[in-house]
């Protein structure tokens, strides 16, 4: 499209330049003379092909329009271009009058430039797409019976095994099965920090691998693709209409019929009654015409909608329709579920009470040492825990034992460690602690376990599902921004209490099962709430659908969420900040587009009609082509400012 408006604009231009030279109208204003027999015939030759090559994109436009009962640009386009074109002929052929074959051809000259810069500006708008398909390398390593081959990339299958050297990039959906390396995932994510991948993890396709070599499984191709997913997503988003384009689109209806109305009003009025020349008249009709045109109205929202679509793909949000977009800025209270959102959804470990002369390094580090040979889910958070705060490697371990429904037992550095629930205490003959600070614990609903070395206790340790550093963040950013902050969990009343006492939420909504979660939701709308809900988009997916805006949230390379208005890669719940801010941003630039565009006409159309002209100011068409064609590229340009948001900002 961008190629054939260039491309029409040039040979137009080039006609365009004798048709100027050739015009009685020109010659008079600058001075000079230059005619010959048959001038005026080559004028008409030469506005005859302007007027049919360069208005065709046009004319074709308003042929769809009108087969569909549309008024739209193309329809005013053409009509007033036609208007100008056969008064010109008539002036040739019929009867004596001035023509005005170089504004017709000045006119659609200008239209067509400004139709060209128009989509050079919506090319820019693309731009996150476009790079989006470029992360994909053309070729790839696959090994086959220990030998690697290089292939196209498209000839990949699911199961086949791909070798990716450092500093290479991922070339299609798999999982690692052999190396360690971190990998780049922010073009995917938008996270900037590289992630590290060992055997067992995924990879996505177009990422960028580190500093180590890895040897992948294919998992998915084609279609299936996290990153064909987003792309399509994005596509789907951008040719949604959110509310704010059906109001806009109602208004270049309306604005195609005043323009219509008011240019035959102003031939009327200047022709039969202000007895004006039918060249006046007509000239400021067509004015009239082309300086209404509300193509900068049509351009107001998609343009707006293609960028805010792309800025968020760009930053690990995708967002499934326009309509979220308009409501996210109106939200009431933001839900989120608390495992594995508001929460990492793994245990570890929260406090440390010491009952004996062990520091809590020591401690720590023995317990974890003791527990790192088991698979209980407990076991596994403290070890992690012991490693997250600097303390591997752990000590040796020997004559590891687990006693099912109590706990383990090991010898670590000469101590013989026993570790577990107060059954396994009894079973050893030591008495449960009453220390407060214990009872406090449990009554938050937190695990505690107790570590007793060579027969005596030396210290007990809380574990709770652990709170993201991140939710800490989001949930304080959403109230400042007058937003109300409640979780949704299946878990006890106590558990919920804990973490929204740590994370200051509004409201909390425990002991819920999956299939109550659309309930709660909405029981808030029945209060006249706007409600996002934030979760997993599985478990969640009823809600997700009930609440004004579902979000789902970590879906990683499971995007295709049906349930879901928006879909966040990362599991970072500082992302629905982000989101609200690119939903405000991208409003606020709909609706200053949608004041310029329907603005301008105010002042416009009546000076077009004549309204000034007896303190000398008229409006030509080439004038009025102009100034539509600057209104389109200023709602352009408007719109092209909102790349300038910065949504990684916390």
């Amino acid at each position: 499209m961008e190629a054939d408006f260039r491309r029409r604009f040039w040979v137009v231009l080039a006609l365009t330049i004798p048709v100027l030279l050739l015009s009685p109208t020109i010659q008079e204003w600058f001075g000079y003379t230059f005619t010959f027999t048959g001038a005026r015939y080559v004028l008409f030759i030469l506005a005859t092909i302007i007027t049919f090559y360069g208005t065709w994109p046009f004319y074709q436009g308003a042929r769809k329009a009108l087969r569909s009962g549309v008024l739209d640009m193309s329809v005013l386009v053409s009509i007033a271009v036609s208007a100008g074109y056969l008064f010109s002929v008539g002036a040739t052929f019929v009867f004596t009058a001035v023509d005005f074959y170089w504004e017709i051809s000045t006119l659609v000259m200008v239209l067509l430039l400004g139709h060209w810069l128009e989509m050079r500006a919506i090319r820019g708008t693309a731009g996150a797409l476009r790079e989006l398909i470029k992360l994909i390398p053309p070729t790839a390593n696959r090994i086959v019976n220990g030998q690697i081959e290089e292939v196209p990339t498209a000839e990949l299958r699911v199961g086949d095994l791909v070798l990716i050297r450092p500093g290479e990039k991922v070339p299609i959906d798999g999982e690692v099965v052999e190396g360690q390396s971190s990998v780049n995932e922010a073009m995917i994510t938008g996270e900037s920090k590289p992630v590290s991948k060992k055997p067992g993890d995924t990879l996505i396709g177009g990422t960028l691998n580190g500093e180590g070599a890895l040897r992948m499984r294919v998992t998915r191709t084609g279609e299936e693709t996290a990153l064909a997913q987003i792309i399509n997503l994005v596509k789907e988003a951008q040719a949604s209409k959110p509310p704010i384009q059906r109001l806009a689109d109602r208004a270049a209806h309306w604005l195609t019929i005043i323009a219509v109305v008011m240019g035959a009003a102003a031939f009327i009025f200047w022709f039969f009654i202000a007895g004006q020349s039918m060249v006046f008249a007509l000239t400021l009709a067509v004015t009239v015409l082309v300086i209404a045109c509300p193509h900068a109205l049509g351009l107001a929202i998609p343009v707006v909608t293609t960028i805010s679509t792309s800025l968020g793909a760009g930053n690990g949000m995708l967002i499934r329709n326009a309509q979220a977009t308009e409501t996210a800025r109106r939200l009431n209270v933001i839900i989120f579920d608390k495992t594995g959102t508001l929460t990492r959804g793994e245990f570890g470990v929260t406090d440390v009470v010491l009952l004996s002369d062990w520091d809590e390094e020591t401690f720590l580090r023995r317990v974890a040492a003791a527990e790192v040979n088991s698979e209980h889910v407990i076991a596994q958070g403290v070890v992690r825990s012991a490693e997250e705060r600097g303390l591997a490697p752990l000590p040796q371990a020997t004559d590891f034992r687990a006693i099912p429904g109590k706990g383990a037992e090991a010898v670590v550095e000469g101590v013989q460690l026993a570790v577990g629930n107060r059954a396994l205490l009894a079973e050893r003959g030591l008495s449960s602690p009453d220390a407060p600070r214990l009872t406090a614990l449990e009554e938050k609903g937190k695990t505690v376990i107790y570590a007793a070395a060579d027969g005596r206790l030396v210290g007990a340790i809380a574990l709770a599902d652990l709170i993201r550093e991140e939710s800490r963040e989001a949930v304080r950013a959403l109230r400042e921004m007058g937003l109300e902050v409640a979780m949704l969990t299946g878990d006890s009343q106590a558990v919920a209490d804990w973490v929204a006492g740590e994370l200051g939420l509004d409201l909390v909504f425990a002991e819920v099962r999956p299939e109550q979660k659309a309930d709660k939701v909405k029981s808030l709308q029945a209060q006249g709430k706007i409600v996002a809900m934030v979760g997993d988009g599985i478990n969640d997916a009823p809600a997700l659908v009930q609440a004004d805006v579902g979000i789902a949230i970590g879906a990683g390379t499971d995007v295709a969420l049906e349930s879901a208005d928006v879909v966040l890669v990362k599991n970072d719940p500082r992302d629905v900040v982000s989101l609200i801010r690119l939903s405000q941003a991208t409003m606020r630039k709909m609706r200053e587009n949608l004041i310029w565009a329907t603005g301008y006409n105010v002042i416009a159309i009546p000076a077009a009609a004549g309204i000034f002209q007896p303190w000398g100011v008229l409006l030509r068409p080439e004038w009025g082509a102009l100034i539509m064609s600057l209104s389109t590229i200023i709602v352009a340009f408007n719109a092209l400012l909102l790349k300038r948001l910065d949504l990684q900002r916390r």
